[in-house]
C-alpha cells in the first residue's frame, strides 16, 4: 500500500528542480524521494489548489506565492490516492480519480463493514466479504484480475501509509526550512491537518 500523487500537470517550480512524472504518472510518497521528485510533489499540491482555481490561466508565478496561497486553501486537495499492489500476483489497484490523498483514511471504513468510495477512471471498488476485503482494480472490467485482502492485516498496512506520509512531511520541513524558512512552519502544519497525517490511526475511524 503506497500514498501516491497524480503527476500529470507537472510544471515548473521555482523554489526546487521538479522531476520528469514517473511511468503512469503516479509519484508515491515518502523519505526518499530525491530533490526533484520533492519539488514534483509540491508543485503538484501548490498547482492544484491554486486561488484562481484555474490551470494555466496566468503566467508564471514565484513559487513563494503559490505556497502561500495552499497555506489559505480552505482544504488542501491532493489528486492520488492509495495504490495496492498484490505481491503474490503482481495485480495493481491505483487510485480512482477524485478520491483524493486526504481521502486515505476512508479506507478504515472497512473495518465497520463498510465499502469506502475509491473514485472512478478507473473505478475501483472495495467490496467487505467476512474476514476479507476484495478489491476490484476497475469494475468497469470486472473480467480482471483482483486483490483479496485479509481484512486483519488492513491496520498494518494503513500504518505503513501513514509512515510514509510522516517521512514525506518531514522531507517538506527540511527543504522549506532551508529554501522558505518564513512559511516552513506553517506548510507543515497545513499538510499534517489536512491530509490527516499524524493524527493517531484507530480501527473504524474513516
Amino acid at each position: 500500500m503506497n500514498a501516491v500523487l497524480e503527476t500529470s500537470e507537472v510544471r515548473d517550480f521555482a523554489l526546487w528542480p521538479v522531476a520528469d512524472s514517473p511511468a503512469g504518472h503516479l509519484l508515491a510518497l515518502s523519505g526518499r524521494l530525491s530533490v526533484r521528485e520533492l519539488g514534483t510533489a509540491m508543485e503538484v499540491l501548490t498547482n492544484y489548489n491554486k486561488g484562481d482555481g484555474e490551470v494555466g490561466t496566468r503566467g508564471p508565478r514565484d513559487s513563494t506565492e503559490l505556497v502561500s496561497e495552499l497555506l489559505t486553501a480552505d482544504q488542501v486537495i491532493a489528486p492520488g490516492g492509495i495504490r495496492i499492489r498484490d505481491t503474490s500476483t503482481g495485480v495493481t489497484a491505483p487510485p480512482g480519480c477524485c478520491f483524493g490523498l486526504e481521502n486515505w483514511r476512508d479506507w478504515l471504513d472497512c473495518m465497520n463493514g463498510e465499502e469506502p468510495w475509491l473514485g472512478h477512471d478507473p473505478t475501483p471498488r472495495a467490496e467487505c466479504i467476512g474476514a476479507t476485503v476484495r478489491l476490484w482494480p476497475d469494475v468497469e472490467h470486472p473480467d480482471g484480475l483482483r486483490i483479496e485482502l485479509p481484512l486483519v492485516q488492513l491496520p498494518e498496512l494503513l500504518g505503513s501509509v501513514q509512515a510514509q506520509l510522516v517521512a514525506f512531511l518531514a522531507a517538506v520541513d527540511q527543504r522549506a526550512t532551508r529554501y522558505a524558512p518564513s512559511l516552513a512552519d506553517a506548510l507543515v502544519a497545513k499538510l499534517d491537518e489536512d491530509l490527516a497525517i499524524t493524527a493517531p490511526l484507530q480501527e473504524g475511524q474513516g
